[in-house]
């Protein structure tokens, strides 16, 4: 396994949003995660009371969040962690590996969106995720994933506009699919405001529904539903998963 120090760093250099916390923060201001998790916790769960978001970036979703329920965030890297003490300094949101990282107490909801999950390549290193999940779950508490479940297969490159501080940048993707590692890798380069370009390179791991259905299963949840994020079938190259922890 990677060190925390290393793996974040070989994220932040391989994605411009991580590189610029700010800029990230601009991009994914649209969101509806945060909506679609408060919608999917009061259907399941509606006396959650306390709530610890992995892979929780700036702390976006996690403002939202914090309205109603008490939170904890953890991020694996120090730059998005920092920002997000600049920008909400009252919210909890701590450095950390979701692989070993133990805080210590037990929260009525377990969430990791926006990807998160899809950053974390290895079988065992999947398990030690879920691993944490339980670690961090009372007694039916609740675990919201975000993730892909089916890769995105086109190869033909996409453009669109994309808004931020400076002015419009152009942003061109394309992906491909390597079915043995279940690994889809996005290229993505930006012609930004200022005239520079940048390029990254994102590579993420779909866990097909069943796998998913697995890694829960083995560290004691039981999957309650996954759908489109609209509350519609499976539909589309990301779902939403909800499980509750059946362990004591």
């Amino acid at each position: 396994m990677t060190s925390p120090d290393t793996e974040a760093e070989h994220v932040e250099a391989t994605n411009l949003l991580y590189r610029d916390p700010a800029l990230y923060d601009v991009v994914q201001s649209d969101s509806t995660s945060a909506g679609m998790c408060q919608t999917l916790i009061e259907s399941h769960r509606p006396d959650a009371r306390t709530l610890v978001d992995f892979g929780c970036g700036t702390g976006r979703d996690l403002e939202i969040l914090a309205k109603r329920f008490e939170c904890v965030g953890v991020d694996l890297q120090p730059g998005l962690v920092d920002y997000a003490h600049r920008a909400r300094p009252e919210l909890d949101i701590r450095t950390g590996d979701m692989r070993t990282v133990r805080l210590g107490k037990r929260m009525d909801v377990v969430t990791c969106m926006g990807n998160s999950l899809a950053y974390v390549h290895d079988n065992e290193a999947i398990s030690q995720v879920f691993a944490t999940f339980a670690a961090h779950a009372r007694p039916g508490a609740l675990l919201v994933l975000c993730s892909p479940i089916a890769p995105i297969t086109r190869t033909e490159p996409t453009t669109a506009t994309v808004h931020t501080p400076k002015g419009p940048a152009t942003v061109t993707i394309r992906h491909e699919w390597d079915l043995r590692t279940q690994i889809n890798t996005m290229h993505r380069h930006w012609a930004l405001p200022s005239g520079d370009e940048a390029r990254d390179e994102i590579r993420r791991r779909v866990l097909f529904p069943r796998e998913l259905e697995r890694y829960a299963e083995d560290v004691g949840f039981e999957v309650l539903d996954m759908n489109d994020g609209t509350g519609g079938g499976l539909t589309g190259p990301t779902a939403c998963t909800v499980a509750r922890y059946l362990r004591r």
